[in-house]
């Protein structure tokens, strides 16, 4: 600021020598910050690193992932760091609206007792999957999706998307989760108590494979939290940043985000950021095995129901 002043005095009444004795900072300090002034700009490669991170998350990252991020590149850098060159660099996450739930369970239909009981850190795959339903605004209308999640790796297993949201809607997620993995009788299958989650369509399918059947207690949404962790995360970090045009577009990207970020790349806090893929394939090399028996194809199913 100073130096800033000597060129601004320089400038009106001429002569450094005098001006730099005035203001009590010497003339080799003040030639070597004008010459650092012209100097070209240096490009940090942490930053631009961060930069890249940032941007590849969709602008979703914070610095704790992008610490986590950088580290699995093997950078080794702190969080303050990444954080003051985040906000140096303006990389803020575009967070906007709050997330509103869907299901409706007011209704005369059986409910199943909460078996689940937040315990939401299964020891294995294929123990215990939770589902629920939401909803996604275009320009045509609403597209509803219904989602599985493996609850072991936090994976999306299925998922089916469609204009409306019918019991077939939810059936359909769970048909194709089932198809994908190989299910065993037993399996605890927890969602909320939507009117769709209650029909007699999913609890006959439930009933067909064997699967055991959990319910949320009314009116508490931490019952079901991780699965509406997912689509608050699916919402900030994807669909709040778009305007879809239709249903169409819609459907296309919301795939696209399921299986191109958040099963593959998003790095989860609950898996020590790490990955699905990475948190998956080390969980089988820890336990000995070859390969994720648990799961019979890699898929991208983007079900959709016709109307």
């Amino acid at each position: 600021m100073t130096y800033r002043c000597v060129d601004q005095l320089q400038r009106e009444a001429g002569g450094i020598a005098p001006i730099c004795e005035l203001l009590d900072v010497s003339r080799s300090g003040y030639y070597a910050s004008r010459k650092r002034l012209q100097e070209p700009h240096r490009i940090c490669p942490l930053a631009t690193q961060i930069e890249a991170s940032f941007h590849a998350s969709g602008r979703s990252y914070g610095s704790r992932r992008i610490k986590a991020a950088l580290v699995h590149q093997g950078v080794s850098v702190g969080r303050h760091r990444v954080r003051n060159i985040m906000r140096k660099k303006g990389l803020r996450p575009v967070w906007r609206r709050k997330f509103v739930h869907t299901t409706d369970s007011r209704h005369d239909l059986p409910v199943a007792p909460n078996l689940l009981n937040r315990e939401f850190d299964p020891v294995a795959p294929n123990l215990a999957w939770v589902a629920d339903l939401t909803y996604i605004r275009t320009r045509t209308g609403w597209l509803y999706l219904a989602a599985v999640m493996d609850l072991f790796s936090r994976k999306i297993v299925g998922w089916a998307m469609a204009p409306t949201m019918p019991a077939e809607l939810v059936c359909q997620a769970l048909q194709v989760a089932i198809g994908q993995r190989e299910v065993t009788p037993g399996l605890l299958v927890h969602r909320d108590r939507g009117s769709q989650y209650a029909s007699e369509l999913h609890r006959k399918l439930l009933e067909q494979y064997g699967l055991q059947t959990s319910m949320s207690r009314k009116g508490n949404c931490w019952d079901n939290s991780v699965m509406e962790r997912f689509f608050l995360s699916l919402e900030m970090e994807r669909v709040w940043l778009r305007d879809y045009a239709n249903q169409a577009e819609a459907e296309k990207d919301v795939a696209d985000y399921i299986v191109g970020f958040y099963n593959s790349v998003r790095l989860h806090s609950k898996l020590g950021y790490q990955s699905v893929t990475v948190h998956t394939l080390a969980s089988f090399i820890h336990d000995g095995h070859h390969h994720p028996h648990h799961e019979k194809t890699f898929f991208l199913p983007c079900a959709r129901q016709e109307t």
